[in-house]
């Protein structure tokens, strides 16, 4: 797969998990070609993934050059003025479209020029691209700004009209559409109208928009008043990862960053940050000065850090949406409305029922007036009638809220770390379950599992982990590498699981292969050859090769191994 956008996840194998939702949207991307797919918007709050979720929509669809070609927009959270918008979405359209067109990932992040981009057309005979430039230049100097506009942003859904194809258009923060102006200075109120340009366009069958938004209640206010009649189809997006998928995300984030923790540790950290993969992420990267995530403590201490510290990426980050949202909502009774209802999230309560249970002096009306003005605020939700509220049932914003609201209104500083101790004591206290599923997740992560306990052992046999090992001298190793590349004599890459370096001189390599089967010969052979290409480029060290399989070996793929002294494991037995 090609990442032609720039991802802001970074490092693309940071993405993880998401299957339930990728496959959702698999089925809605295969009907587009058919004319079958109605636009869509994402709505979660922030740091919950969206954006990494649709740039990949985006370099799939790219990679894939088939039927659907991808124009990805975001709109930014600063003020702009309204021909420099219509100008920055037509050039981002036409140099996505472009690049699509003659396979050039280049385009997708520098994007052409006005006078680039006619150019193109001219000498490709993309008489629309020249028509559309044309234009543009006229309306910009003659500041027919409407116009300038309409070209802009029509722009997917005529060229697929005009050429029979498809457009995915992905436009991502959509609320910030919101902060267009009219006045070159952006001195004056923003033309909140602007969204009705899409009121149409949100109808196309030829280039289907996918729409983003972190602020939920701000997103809605828009779509209600101006794509109205349901032309964008909600889909509410969860910042938490399955179990699995979270669990994944602590050994991917370990991994890239050079992270040491143990197997028990990870499973602590991806319970203590709910699966949620950007908790996860500040975890792993945290600069608590004490950090240890080898221990229990040292990952209580780390996430009890990352809640509550100013200057950590966690609360930092969260600082500026609860500021926001806060803002709206900024008294006492509020404040104790909204704890009370993300602490029994599961429940709906009226403004009666929360009157009685909180001892509030307040008319019920009153009651009801806030709990609006913290619904708008993305805050707490509303249920079926009018009257019923709840909490969100968002784990990680409920321990923000807590640490910054909760002395103020119950006059106690909560001690979120005994918490997590707890939590911990809990996951471990029966070490037999903690093996348990330490052994469900070894189908999945075996090769980081094994990883992880050579690094935490550093001396040891090899036969410790494997059978059939020749060598039993202890090894001192001093670097455990995943996913280590070589090349081949003809240029073709091939990938070692896991490459240890040991102080003597030796290096251990080994393939894991989590088949359901027992592998055959053929499996053998290719890790002997990857053996011999690794041994021939480092001549100097002496290979210890070992092989993993979840599935077990056939007879000829055993008989092989011990012939060329290859150690065996079919489960990991030492953590």
């Amino acid at each position: 797969m090609q990442y032609p956008l720039s991802e802001k996840i970074g490092e693309p194998a940071l993405f993880v998990g998401r299957e339930r939702e990728l496959k959702y949207f698999d089925n809605w991307l295969a009907n587009i070609p058919k004319r079958l797919s109605k636009s869509r918007v994402i709505i979660a709050r922030r740091k919950s993934g969206k954006t990494a979720f649709v740039q990949r929509i985006f370099n799939q669809l790219w990679s894939d050059n088939g039927t659907v070609i991808p124009f990805y927009f975001e709109f930014g959270e600063i003020k702009i003025w309204f021909p420099n918008l219509a100008i920055d979405y037509y050039r981002t359209f036409a140099s996505q479209y472009i690049s699509f067109l003659e396979r050039d990932e280049k385009m997708v992040n520098e994007q052409l020029s006005l006078t680039e981009i006619r150019e193109y057309g001219l000498k490709n005979s993309v008489q629309l691209l020249v028509n559309d430039i044309d234009s543009m230049l006229f309306d910009k100097e003659n500041r027919l700004n409407n116009s300038l506009w309409k070209t802009a942003c029509s722009a997917p859904h005529r060229f697929a009209g005009f050429y029979e194809q498809r457009i995915l258009v992905i436009l991502d923060e959509f609320q910030y559409i919101n902060l267009v102006y009219r006045d070159e200075n952006c001195q004056d109120n923003p033309d909140e109208s602007i969204p009705g340009s899409y009121n149409s366009l949100s109808e196309s069958k030829l280039a289907p928009m996918l729409v983003t938004g972190s602020y939920a209640n701000w997103l809605l206010e828009i779509m209600s008043r101006y794509l109205k009649g349901g032309r964008l189809k909600q889909v509410r997006f969860s910042p938490y990862l399955t179990e699995d998928e979270g669990l994944q995300a602590v050994y991917q984030y370990a991994l890239f960053y050079e992270q040491a923790i143990t197997n028990e540790t990870a499973l602590q950290i991806n319970k203590l940050c709910m699966a949620d993969h950007f908790f996860i992420s500040c975890v792993i990267l945290s600069d608590y000065e004490e950090k240890d995530l080898t221990t229990s403590e040292g990952v209580v201490n780390t996430v009890n850090y990352e809640i509550s510290s100013y200057t950590a990426e966690m609360f930092s980050t969260w600082e500026e949406y609860i500021e926001y949202t806060v803002a709206q909502v900024n008294n006492r009774n509020a404040k104790n409305i909204l704890l009370y209802l993300s602490k029994h999230h599961e429940r709906y309560f009226t403004p009666k029922k929360l009157q009685e249970e909180l001892k509030l002096d307040l008319e019920v009306n009153e009651i009801h007036r806030q709990l609006k003005t913290l619904k708008e605020a993305d805050l707490i939700q509303r249920g079926v009638s009018d009257i019923q509220f709840r909490g969100l049932q968002d784990g990680t914003l409920n321990l923000v809220l807590r640490n910054r609201f909760e002395e103020e209104i119950k006059d106690a500083v909560p001690n979120l770390k005994r918490e997590f101790t707890a939590e911990i004591a809990q996951l471990t206290r029966k070490n037999k379950q903690l093996q348990g599923k330490l052994n469900h997740y070894a189908g999945k992560f075996a090769e980081h599992i094994l990883a992880v306990a050579m690094r935490n052992r550093k001396r040891f046999a090899l036969s410790l982990f494997f059978s059939n090992v020749t060598d039993t001298t202890p090894l001192n190793l001093q670097k455990v590498k995943e996913r280590v590349h070589i090349q081949r004599e003809d240029g073709k890459n091939l990938e070692l699981d896991i490459v240890a370096d040991s102080s003597d001189e030796r290096v251990v390599l080994v393939e894991v292969k989590k088949t359901q089967t027992p592998i055959g010969s053929q499996f053998i052979t290719d890790f002997q050859e990857k053996v011999k290409i690794y041994q021939t480029q480092f001549p100097e060290v002496k290979v210890l090769a070992a092989y993993f399989s979840l599935g077990g070996f056939t007879k000829p793929a055993r008989d092989l191994c011990i012939a060329d002294g290859i150690g065996m494991a079919e489960e990991i037995l030492e953590w």
